[in-house]
């Protein structure tokens, strides 16, 4: 990693085109918020339907500013020792039992060095604001909805101070604070007390023509025809009452799964065929099959030969 990071966008038109050169390609109002996370130091809440581009933000402002990325992914039990720090315990009795057998004097040594740095085993947000860091690092705090409550409240120190209290060591604060991307499905809601420490920003499905825009830079060998059939097939699917309605992630992964096929333009059967790359409920999958699938492209077809799209 280049010791000497990419200096942040001035403006909001240069952070959206500093996005778009690393094939992100974000609303105005995404494009304000980033700038003013990074302009203000602030951590970004990002939150919104799943495989809409939340995580990618932070994957991007990784490698357009030249950061190292340091990911924290939440689960549910993440407590300290998963998400900051713990004490390597097995190194611990190993020093002790070879002090032990050179004598007392290095029994005595070792008294003060048993919760020193080398036994110290740093997680992700210690590691995101080790004073060591040459480079401030881009955190990802990934689905922080999946974590327990409780696991809020200790985050609180690190998105207000952006430090670190370890009982045995004192205060570790960060010399340049990272920037820190949190993102949440919204499986649950989020303790206001985070949410008032960052910029939020919900992230939506993309309207047609971003959608597009999107598989133009991700899948670019994708033919024209291609892509305009299937984000309409898309779009349309979102307006189902499905369990999981289909993100731009299932977008993309559709249109290489099509190419894969040597699909020119989409028909039933194909379709039929490959509603498990979109849809990941059987449920889902299972509504759609037959003729419901059929009927939503029929629709999507005839409304591209009305626009003279044929």
């Amino acid at each position: 990693m280049s010791l000497d990071p990419t200096p942040l966008p001035t403006s909001i038109d240069a952070t959206a085109e500093a996005l778009l050169a690393h094939d992100y390609v974000a609303e105005r109002e995404l494009a304000t918020t980033v700038f003013l996370a990074l302009k203000l130091q602030r951590p970004l809440f990002l939150e919104g339907e799943p495989g809409t581009g939340k995580t990618e933000i932070a994957k991007t402002l990784a490698a357009m500013l030249g950061r190292p990325l340091i990911r924290l992914q939440c689960f549910e039990g993440l407590d300290l020792a998963g998400a900051a720090y713990e004490w390597n315990y097995a190194r611990q009795m190993m020093a002790i039992r070879v002090a032990e057998a050179e004598g007392t004097a290095a029994h005595g040594r070792l008294d003060d060095e048993l919760f020193g740095e080398r036994f110290l085993i740093k997680r992700a947000l210690l590691q995101a604001i080790d004073p060591a860091n040459l480079v401030p690092p881009v955190l990802l705090i990934d689905e922080l909805d999946r974590a327990d409550e409780p696991f809020e409240a200790f985050l609180l120190e690190v998105l207000s101070d952006f430090q670190i209290t370890v009982p045995e060591l004192g205060t570790v604060r960060a010399v340049e604070p990272p920037i820190v991307v949190i993102t949440s499905n919204r499986t649950r809601e989020i303790h206001d007390a985070v949410k008032r420490r960052c910029l939020y920003h919900w992230v939506g499905f993309p309207d047609a023509a971003r959608e597009r825009a999107i598989l133009a830079r991700r899948v670019p060998g994708a033919p024209e025809a291609l892509s305009a059939q299937i984000v309409a097939f898309v779009q349309k699917l979102r307006g189902i009452d499905l369990y999981k309605l289909p993100g731009v992630a299932e977008t993309i992964e559709w249109t290489r799964a099509l190419m894969a096929l040597d699909a020119m333009v989409l028909d039933p059967q194909t379709v039929q065929h490959t509603l498990g790359v979109i849809l990941k409920y059987q449920d889902d999958i299972a509504r759609m099959q037959g003729g419901e699938a059929a009927r939503l492209l029929a629709e999507v077809q005839d409304a591209m030969r009305n626009a003279g799209h044929a």
